[in-house]
């Protein structure tokens, strides 16, 4: 992804105090921290790898009528 549109907030003194990221940017920036922290924990880790070769699986309208929701 192109990191454009990034505005930088400023104090009086011209320090940098802050930052203005474009909304997909801070999507995938919390995406990743997201990941990160779940991956820390060993049996997460093993529990998410785990689930991304999983293939087989039910539908959205299976797990409602299964939950009874």
């Amino acid at each position: 992804m192109a990191v454009t549109g990034i505005q930088y907030i400023l104090d009086e003194n011209g320090n940098t105090t802050g930052v203005i990221v474009p909304i997909e940017l801070w999507r995938a920036i919390e995406a990743e921290s997201e990941t990160t922290y779940l991956l820390k924990g060993e049996a997460m880790r093993e529990r998410l790898l785990a689930a991304k070769e999983r293939t087989e699986g039910i539908s959205y309208e299976a797990a409602r009528e299964k939950l009874g929701i």
